[in-house]
């Protein structure tokens, strides 16, 4: 009876124990073991993205309901950001996605999941380009929870807090550089205005050819876009021209 007694006491803890425990490992949160390498502290690439219709919802959180925007664009904000790390990594977002302290993401009360925002800590001037894809923080003093590569970037890991200014970013937002293929490099032009003539007509593109410390280089474009820049450049190649390559400036050559 008494072994009994002892089984059923022993059964009742474990199951207090795994209704109170929290799904993450931690208790409190803390920095990682290693700092950001630079890669990994590279601005987030603006893309075109799906926005998350389930994080669209308003949702409420300790009572307090909060109202999702439906678009981004012209959102600005200045306020208190701050960071989280080891107990949330490997733990899903809002959007369904996996945290990763040293991706350059943050958590967002109400804009869209995804969105791109530019942060710029007020007290250093250092700034970077983060995907929202999570909630929070849940703190009415705090506007945003970047990753820890990026407030790292920033320079606020230490203290744990900075003031900030939150810009999103879209699309439209971003500089649409002129692209260009250079074909060959030379010092001399003897050829290159013989081949220039050749690839105009061939590939029906336009060219020209920059004189610059001393060299010559024949570059066709601009292209109307990546897609036809790749496809033409594959051409080229294909061709004998395997030393050409993409470039992009954001003036006309």
């Amino acid at each position: 009876m008494k072994r009994w007694l002892l089984f059923l006491t022993f059964f009742a803890v474990l199951l207090l124990s795994g209704c109170s425990s929290s799904r993450y490992d931690m208790r409190h949160d803390a920095a990682p073991l290693r700092k950001p390498t630079q890669l990994e502290q590279q601005d987030a690439t603006v893309v075109a993205t799906k926005k998350s219709i389930a994080a669209s919802r308003p949702y409420t959180i300790a009572g307090k309901r909060y109202k999702p925007m439906l678009d981004e664009t012209g959102y600005q904000q200045e306020g208190v950001a701050s960071w989280y790390g080891r107990k949330f990594h490997g733990h899903k977002t809002s959007n369904g996605e996996v945290y990763d302290m040293f991706a350059m993401t943050a958590a967002h009360k109400t804009l869209p999941l995804p969105s791109f925002v530019k942060v710029t800590n007020l007290d250093n001037g250092k700034s970077a380009i983060v995907r929202v894809n999570d909630r929070g923080p849940f703190h009415d003093d705090r506007i945003i929870d970047l990753s820890y590569a990026a407030a790292y970037k920033l320079d606020y890991y230490r203290s744990g807090t900075a003031q900030v200014k939150l810009e999103a970013i879209t699309l439209d937002d971003q500089p649409h550089p002129y692209i260009y293929i250079q074909v060959v490099a030379a010092s001399k032009t003897d050829t290159m205005t013989v081949l220039a003539e050749q690839m105009r007509e061939k590939y029906q593109v336009e060219n020209i050819i920059n004189h610059r410390d001393g060299i010559f280089r024949l570059k066709i474009g601009p292209m109307k876009n990546l897609t036809q820049a790749k496809s033409t450049l594959a051409t080229i190649q294909r061709d004998g021209h395997k030393e050409a390559f993409l470039l992009y400036s954001e003036q006309l050559l």
